[in-house]
């Protein structure tokens, strides 16, 4: 398919319910206070009939701060199901060397892992995330894998799979002119396209050069004047869904926020308990209330101020028949400290576990003692299981756009490569101590359960077949247990 016509209605109206849903997801994650005001000041009501804390579109006066206060438990969500995927680099591995060693310094000089896990936490808040393999020789001799978050893609999908996509961007203007750059990728190809239109349409299409911002894409245009062509059969772009299915839109290829169970209304209320917190404490402060006679007049128009240092008040206008009239008074409200704290920690508890991870991933409940990887493995089991849920929803589009990112590199790099689909390891958020992995292997190896090879295997994780071998090789022939081949010739003399 082309680039839209002129004209066409931008955002494309049937993505505007879901570019609606990750409007409301952004502004959580964001923790704007305008963002959050603007996303509820049309929905200011729960379906429960109470006002929503963000929905209260108060007005202040300049003089006056606004006084809502915001936990960003959402972002804390975000990173928290990025660091379990991508804390620790996903091993890459290819069977060809020079391919491994070429792979190998793509991911060391385009910081791979940094872009996965910035991407894994745009994805746990918006559902969803887009990979693109890209290049511009400009400014490096390499492909480039880069990110590009929902709100920013038109997508086709067949059969649950996307088949093009159509990114976009709003470019800088010095006036009421929109402009709009529109990138769309389809197998085999990528087409450019700039457009000059309003806020709601695009508008009309004009060349690349019209536009400082993209002017340098037109060089690199084949003679069609639009097309970039890759010379490769697969899309340069990929779609990985948070978590599926999407529980709005069910049968949809769209992937589902963490904050879609949803914990909007959770959210909405530790925000306002721990508001209702602070405004204790601001109200809490101790004040004096002084009598007129111990105030010191700073002449007319200039009011007047207690100096709390002064040691002799004289001349004091007290009626002396009103009783205690001479005494300064001590205004302190209580805090209630143990109410808001324990509101606050059960609204928590519930978010995080709808969320789908365990509360100790957030460091609630005993965090006192030292415990084994075993132990914190028991305890996170919600979060690990939420993760090995992400981590099969992950690994097919990174593997995807890795393939590609070799096969462009071979294309217009480095051809002594031999591209192939890279097998990916992702690293274990919770390393085992040396110490207890000894006692396991040697507690099977006491119950003659496990071979050389699989506690090799065991000890580990990341090596390939190859060094698995070559190290189960050393162990038996230090230990003595490497028994010859007797097919071989000389095995028996």
């Amino acid at each position: 398919m082309p680039l839209p016509d002129n004209g066409a209605a931008w955002p494309p109206p049937q993505l505007a319910p879901h570019y609606a849903e990750i409007k409301v997801d952004d502004a959580w994650y964001s923790g704007d206070h305008k963002k959050l005001t603007a996303v509820y000041r049309d929905n200011p009501v729960r379906s429960d009939g109470r006002r929503r804390l963000w929905g209260r579109d108060r007005h202040p006066r300049p003089a006056v701060r606004d006084q809502r206060l915001h936990i960003p438990l959402a972002g804390d969500i975000a990173s928290a199901s990025a660091d379990l995927l991508f804390s620790e680099p996903p091993i890459l591995t290819v069977s060809d060397t020079a391919t491994q060693d070429r792979l190998d310094e793509l991911a060391d000089s385009d910081g791979i892992a940094n872009t996965l896990l910035e991407a894994a936490e745009v994805a746990a808040a918006l559902g969803s995330v887009y990979l693109r393999v890209t290049w511009d020789r400009s400014l490096a001799d390499r492909p480039l894998l880069t990110s590009v978050h929902p709100d920013a893609a038109v997508p086709e999908f067949r059969w649950g799979h996307l088949a093009a996509v159509t990114f976009w961007r709003e470019l800088t203007s010095t006036s009421a002119t929109v402009w709009r750059h529109l990138e769309r990728h389809e197998p085999g190809r990528i087409l450019h396209g700039l457009y000059q239109g309003t806020a709601d349409a695009l508008g009309v299409r004009v060349p690349l050069t019209e536009h400082t911002e993209v002017a340098d894409l037109a060089a690199s245009l084949g003679p069609e004047g639009d097309v970039i062509e890759t010379g490769i059969e697969q899309l340069t772009a990929a779609y990985c869904p948070n978590i599926r299915p999407n529980r709005k839109h069910r049968g949809s290829a769209f992937g589902r926020s963490d904050y879609a169970a949803p914990i909007y209304d959770l959210l909405d209320s530790l925000d306002t308990t721990w508001t209702s917190w602070i405004r204790d404490l601001r109200l809490a402060r101790a004040r004096l209330l002084v009598p007129d006679g111990y105030l010191r007049d700073h002449g007319p128009g200039q009011g007047a101020s207690f100096d709390a240092d002064r040691e002799i008040f004289q001349l004091l206008n007290i009626p002396p028949t009103e009783a205690g009239a001479s005494q300064i008074t001590l205004s302190q409200f209580a805090i209630r400290v143990d109410e808001h704290e324990r509101t606050s920690t059960a609204i928590t508890r519930q978010a995080v576990q709808s969320a789908g991870y365990s509360v100790a991933s957030f460091g609630l409940g005993d965090q006192g003692a030292a415990v084994t990887a075993t132990e914190v493995r028991a305890r996170e089991r919600r979060s690990m299981t939420t993760r090995d849920k992400k981590v099969r929803y992950w690994s097919p589009p990174v593997a995807d756009m890795l393939h590609v990112l070799l096969l462009l590199d071979r294309r217009f790099f480095t051809p002594r490569i031999v591209p192939e689909r890279p097998n990916i390891v992702f690293g274990d958020s919770i390393t085992e101590d040396a110490s207890s992995l000894a006692q396991t292997l040697s507690l099977l190896q006491q119950a003659q359960a496990v071979s050389v090879v699989t506690k090799v295997r065991m000890l580990h994780p990341d090596w390939d077949s190859v060094a698995v071998q070559e190290e189960t090789d050393r162990i038996l022939a230090e230990t003595g247990a490497a028994v010859p081949d007797p097919m071989q010739a000389g095995a028996l003399l």
